[in-house]
């Protein structure tokens, strides 16, 4: 379900939707972003840069990195899709629950074994790293027996008959972080050691930092990534500065994987607004202030709130939360009906239908969801 088929479904103009399955920023657009937008409209007549090359210049200012270890695609999907392609793993570990672009687009190919890393619930789906190294390990040796072990498994219907997955083609790893739905953070000397030893073992590691901006302070990896021939760094301009519609997001490669992609790709994948937004909004520093400050204080009053009801909630360290309920699904299917998205999670790996994923909104948007969960707990309660 997405915001376009609950207004058809509901027979309400799309902006009466309020769409808590998106973790985009609650601030909106930056002010400069649109004037920026607005300024550059005269323009269209013109193709896009090919190459993003102020984007790409303003990024590394943003990142220290140098330009050239730096390519811009229409959305973070858009790039895990060339990934995939280019490097074309034999086997991916997936730990979940997690994104669900990564196993969607990773079995497209039909030639690629998903095996799932699951999160203890008990622990509060926080990564064990050890066991995750571990199992880098089996994949990139190619060991059949991987793909029986009681710690994974693929995933169903991933088991191709005739698929040699004894040789020595590309073993690929995927962390989110933070990662969703969870919003758990891994600490940077737990995706040090991950990513030391993923160079080590010769296994592609793609730590996808879509959400990172959020988290007061978070070192990213990007600078590891001219020191590390395996990792793969992904960004998103979607969430934290609100550029959704526009799809623009970008990969930190090293150097070699950065030219392949680059003859990989089709020309003219990221449009002309959206390169002129991105390059200005990453300069905007009030605007990242008043995110930051607004996001704190709305996961406070929503902590509080979920609190009040008697909700389970993760501790997040991003803008979204997960919840646990046994009435999840009634809440779902009775906030949908009042016009609010409010996924359950339902066929979600490593999850089950007694979850929901909200994500932050403004603080009326996040008062009124808290007011309609109560009024649906209220009944049977």
């Amino acid at each position: 379900m997405d915001i376009y088929r609950l207004a058809t479904e509901l027979n309400v103009p799309e902006r009466k939707i309020i769409d808590f399955s998106s973790p985009v920023n609650p601030l909106g657009v930056s002010a400069k972003a649109k004037a920026e937008v607005r300024r550059y409209l005269k323009f269209l007549h013109r193709h896009p840069d090919t190459e993003a090359l102020r984007l790409r210049k303003r990024l590394a200012q943003y990142h220290n990195l140098a330009p050239e270890t730096i390519l811009c695609g229409n959305g973070s999907t858009d790039l895990l899709a060339l990934i995939a392609a280019v490097i074309a793993p034999r086997r991916v570990l997936i730990p979940v629950p997690t994104r669900g672009e990564y196993e969607l687009i990773c079995r497209k190919s039909g030639q690629t074994a998903v095996i799932h890393f699951p999160l203890a619930r008990e622990n509060d789906f926080v990564l064990d790293v050890g066991g995750f190294i571990r199992r880098m390990a089996e994949l990139s040796k190619g060991e059949r027996s991987a793909l029986s072990s009681a710690e994974g498994g693929v995933h169903n219907g991933d088991v191709m008959t005739g698929v040699d997955l004894s040789g020595d083609r590309n073993c690929l790893a995927f962390l989110c972080n933070p990662n969703y739905p969870t919003g758990r953070l891994l600490e940077k000397s737990a995706l040090d050691t991950i990513a030391d030893a993923a160079m080590d073992l010769g296994c592609y590691l793609v730590v996808d930092e879509a959400f990172l901006d959020f988290v007061q302070g978070a070192p990213s990896l990007a600078g590891m990534v001219t020191r590390n021939p395996r990792l793969i760094v992904l960004r998103s301009m979607s969430y934290f500065f609100s550029l959704a519609g526009l799809r623009v997001g970008y990969g930190i490669f090293p150097v070699e994987i950065c030219e392949r992609l680059r003859g990989q790709r089709v020309p003219w994948t990221v449009n002309s607004l959206a390169q002129q937004a991105a390059a200005v909004v990453l300069k905007d520093k009030a605007y990242r202030k008043r995110t930051m400050t607004l996001v704190a204080e709305e996961k406070r009053f929503l902590e509080r709130g979920f609190r009040r009801l008697g909700i389970d909630f993760c501790r997040s360290d991003a803008h979204f939360y997960l919840l646990r309920t046994e009435r999840a699904a009634e809440i779902s299917r009775e906030l949908m009906r009042r016009g609010m998205l409010v996924p359950e999670c339902t066929g979600v790996p490593g999850l089950d239908g007694s979850y929901l994923c909200i994500a932050v909104k403004s603080h009326r948007e996040n008062a009124l969801l808290l007011k309609e969960m109560e009024r649906v707990l209220s009944v049977r309660g």
